[in-house]
């Protein structure tokens, strides 16, 4: 399924919810789920070529795996954590959405740690000897 179509099925997802969320607003929200569940399945392949790309260009730089895999899951938890908040506020729970964003920065920031020592690391490695920050 391409973008076109995919944006289709949002919008015409849209209508469908604007029109039931007067008289069933669970339906509305159940939609809106169901919705995000199959636009996520359908770039489940989009997100495997994009993953792929980075495996080979880590193998190109020499990237430990382990700094790739850490960026995969930063991006997965960026994204999964977006589509949960917005769920959550399309539900009408603003202060939860708020509390997901939280959560997946903390997450992001945890996983990241390792990368900006490795990164630090590196850099004091090209500096002169001598030098002091």
């Amino acid at each position: 399924m391409n973008a076109l179509s995919i944006i289709g099925i949002c919008l015409a997802s849209t209508m469908f919810i604007l029109l039931i969320r007067e008289k069933t607003p669970v339906f509305a929200v159940l939609l809106t789920v169901a919705t995000g569940v199959l636009v996520l399945l359908q770039l489940m392949e989009p997100v495997r070529i994009v993953a792929e790309f980075m495996m080979n260009l880590s193998k190109q730089v020499d990237l430990q795996a382990v700094y790739l895999d850490q960026i995969l899951k930063i991006i997965g938890i960026a994204y999964l954590a977006e589509f949960a908040a917005q769920i959550a506020q399309d539900a009408g729970q603003g202060a939860m959405a708020k509390k997901i964003e939280l959560t997946g920065k903390l997450s992001i920031l945890l996983l990241a740690l390792p990368i900006l020592s490795y990164l630090i690391e590196t850099v004091l490695t090209l500096l002169p000897t001598g030098f002091a920050l």
